[in-house]
């Protein structure tokens, strides 16, 4: 493992900040919004280099790995490749009170983080919650909640930026137990942060992950806004899955609550940025990401997107339990009727997830031979294309080149006040990725002779 000082600047500049706040959780540092509405370090020592930096920021190369980070917490379990270490894998929902309603799957994450409360295993949880927009400047923030009522508000899908900068700071400052609900590379950077401070780790006792495809930027709001014929700074909520039993869970609906108390939705599917795997508003540093599930979570949590759960709008989780003692509170919740899950094996839960294992498998080895400046990251995915397709190839760059467009087109597009700069390259966009990716239209059929040409 490289064992060389880094500073967050170092990170930042070669595009593999996240924005997880690990790094800012103390009083001489903060975070701020960047230019493409993504959260990023800000501070004096910005520039310093530091060896504890280097150890804890999840994207560098001398910090320890997922399958290191698993071997220390999980010891004795069998791996999968794909999926990490595991006791068990369940599909399923939260069959008792609200849970399940309330949530945008099957209840699974509120409900876990609520129980571990309510047996007394935690004070608290940290978790992203709805914030007011115009006294905290965002729609979403990291909250600790201390009720099921408070965690029950937590209880959505958050396609928004956030940090774990100023929670950590309160868990530092006020002692008790806590869980922590994250995208994988926030677990990560909280596994990290907990081998390098003794409070943290006394502190925070449980990890509960989520699957991720990857990180949007805050601009994705003002994308539907535009789309829908409102005005971003009137924006005052935000939902991306509203929910409804009627339609298939994967039928996602943006829907926005304006200052007036009017509405404007939409399905995902007639925005031009409505393609998740074209990814618009992607972080860069989602680029460089291997893990799919949160494989260093004590549990994880994600959508089940095969039939026949995929068409069931009242949403259904899979699960992978990785700690013994929520292994025992998850068959405890089965063998009395609260929770309706059956397990399945890892397979089943890949396929779930089929996108994002060859974006962080296929793609990653892919991106990973492309020439870059800056921090290279140390991956536990070889560099290679050997067998790869011409066209899969192109997905792969046009994939890229879309998330890296999507931020500056909507960046000037609000810098001119001209929204449809921005929509009209996104329609575009989506058009040619469709073309490469699904064969539509006549590009699609074109490019189809030409990949039988090559066979």
């Amino acid at each position: 493992m490289p064992d060389a000082a880094l500073a967050p600047r170092d990170i930042t500049r070669s595009g593999l900040c996240i924005g997880c706040g690990s790094c800012a959780a103390r009083p001489d540092r903060g975070m701020a919004w960047d230019g493409f509405g993504q959260r990023k370090p800000a501070g004096a020592e910005l520039a310093a280099p530091s060896e504890a930096f280097a150890r804890t920021c999840p994207f560098s190369p001398a910090a320890a790995d997922e399958d290191a980070i698993a071997a220390v917490r999980f010891p004795g379990q069998s791996a999968d490749p794909r999926l990490g270490r595991a006791v068990a894998n369940y599909v399923g929902h939260v069959e008792e009170a609200d849970w399940r309603a309330s949530g945008s799957s099957g209840g699974m994450v509120s409900w876990v983080a609520a129980e571990l409360l309510r047996r007394g295993e935690i004070d608290g949880v940290l978790h992203v919650a709805p914030a007011d927009r115009e006294a905290d400047g965002a729609f979403f923030r990291y909250r600790i909640s201390r009720s099921q009522e408070a965690i029950l508000g937590g209880a959505k899908s958050r396609y928004y930026p956030v940090d774990l900068a100023a929670v950590l700071q309160e868990v530092r400052a006020v002692p008790g137990r806590y869980a922590v609900i994250g995208i994988p590379c926030f677990i990560k950077a909280v596994n990290l942060l907990r081998a390098e401070d003794p409070v943290i780790a006394e502190r925070i006792t449980h990890l509960l992950g989520l699957f991720c495809g990857h990180m949007k930027s805050a601009r994705f709001v003002d994308s539907f806004a535009w789309q829908l014929g409102a005005d971003p700074g009137e924006v005052r909520a935000v939902e991306y899955r509203r929910k409804d039993p009627g339609r298939p869970a994967n039928w996602y609906t943006a829907h926005l609550t304006l200052a007036d108390g009017s509405a404007r939705w939409q399905d995902w599917w007639h925005l031009a940025d409505g393609d998740w795997g074209a990814g618009y508003f992607q972080n860069s540093a989602c680029n460089f990401c291997d893990d799919v599930v949160a494989e260093t979570a004590d549990i994880s949590f994600g959508d089940a997107w095969v039939e026949p759960y995929s068409s069931d709008g009242r949403g259904t989780n899979v699960v992978v339990v990785r700690s013994p003692e929520l292994h025992s509170v998850v068959e405890d919740a089965i063998a009395r009727g609260r929770l309706a899950l059956h397990q399945v094996d890892a397979d089943f839960i890949v396929n779930t997830q089929a996108a994002g294992f060859r974006q962080r498998r296929e793609g990653l080895a892919y991106r990973l031979t492309w020439a870059r400046r800056g921090i290279r990251p140390r991956k536990r995915v070889a560099p290679g294309k050997a067998g790869l397709p011409w066209r899969r190839r192109l997905v792969y760059r046009f994939r890229a080149g879309i998330s890296w467009g999507s931020h500056r087109m909507a960046a000037a597009a609000e810098r001119l006040h001209r929204p449809q700069l921005y929509v009209r390259w996104a329609k575009a966009s989506l058009g040619l990725y469709g073309a490469l990716t699904y064969s539509r239209g006549r590009l699609g059929k074109l490019l189809d002779r030409l990949d039988r040409s090559k066979s």
